[in-house]
């Protein structure tokens, strides 16, 4: 049998540096955040500085971030909310009927890269005299998140065993009655799940808002570039708007990830 000492001595090493690795860049971006632009670029004071709010006081304050966050929030939610009410019902459609081929054809938006319908949605919306609102927005962030919770979903559906809808039909419900009152309380922690991601994805998305956001309905994302002007940049605002966006959905992915790997593994076997 082989001594697992110089096993266990490799397994911990090659932990602490994949986590190092991914967590180096974090972690820099939090310290310089703390940081005035002379300090950030000195290297002497990597890791001894004297920490300022100035940043953050610039990003909260001066910058206007607080309507920014609202409205990288309305647009999330609104996106989320209106996709589940589309999405859920669409993919029991399609699993309990073995629409596969219609579900082919949404799982299609997953793969098209969203940059090549910049220039099309821009065209339409510019002429409904849409572009710059919140409804394209919301639209636009529709496009991701659709498609996501259909696909978390109907493997959601297709692990959930028929013989309880059946039973529901014989005792007298239609098929809408089964999925409302049997099918959906049970999908609950996959709908969570699906929810929970098309959230984050809408809250991080950049793409569409910057060409479809003006300045008043633009999100987070796209406002981080107010801090990058032509000859220079102002790195400790932008690493303060960086932790601005970054650590809330942080915090959001720690507290709800045991629901999101339930939710997704629930669907994986079925019966």
């Amino acid at each position: 049998m082989r001594p697992r000492g110089p096993y266990k001595v490799f397994r911990v090493v090659a932990l602490v540096v994949v986590v190092l690795s991914l967590t180096a860049p974090l972690l820099w971006m939090i310290a310089a955040s703390f940081k005035t632009n002379v300090d950030i670029y000195d290297t002497g004071k990597a890791l001894a500085f004297s920490p300022t709010l100035d940043n953050y006081a610039t990003v909260l304050q001066q910058a206007n971030y607080v309507q920014f966050i609202g409205n990288s929030l309305w647009v999330a939610l609104a996106a989320t909310v209106a996709s589940l009410i589309l999405g859920v019902p669409a993919a029991y459609s399609m699993s309990r009927f073995n629409m596969r081929k219609s579900a082919l054809v949404v799982l299609m938006a997953r793969v098209i890269p969203g940059v090549s319908l910049l220039v099309p949605w821009y065209y339409v919306f510019s002429n409904l005299k849409m572009v710059g609102g919140f409804g394209v927005l919301i639209l636009s962030h529709m496009f991701v998140s659709l498609p996501l919770i259909v696909y978390i979903m109907m493997g959601y559906f297709d692990g959930l065993p028929e013989e309880l809808e059946e039973a529901a039909l014989v005792d007298g419900l239609t098929h809408i009655g089964a999925f409302r009152r049997i099918t959906l309380p049970l999908s609950v922690p996959g709908v969570a799940t699906a929810g929970i991601l098309s959230f984050i994805f809408s809250w991080n998305n950049f793409m569409f808002a910057l060409v479809l956001s003006d300045a008043h309905t633009k999100t987070l994302p796209v406002a981080i570039f107010d801090f990058v002007g032509y000859a220079s940049i102002d790195w400790g605002g932008l690493m303060a708007a960086a932790t601005v966006v970054t650590l809330p959905i942080m915090v959001i992915a720690l507290f709800v990830q045991k629901y999101v790997v339930s939710g997704l593994t629930a669907g994986a076997t079925k019966g």
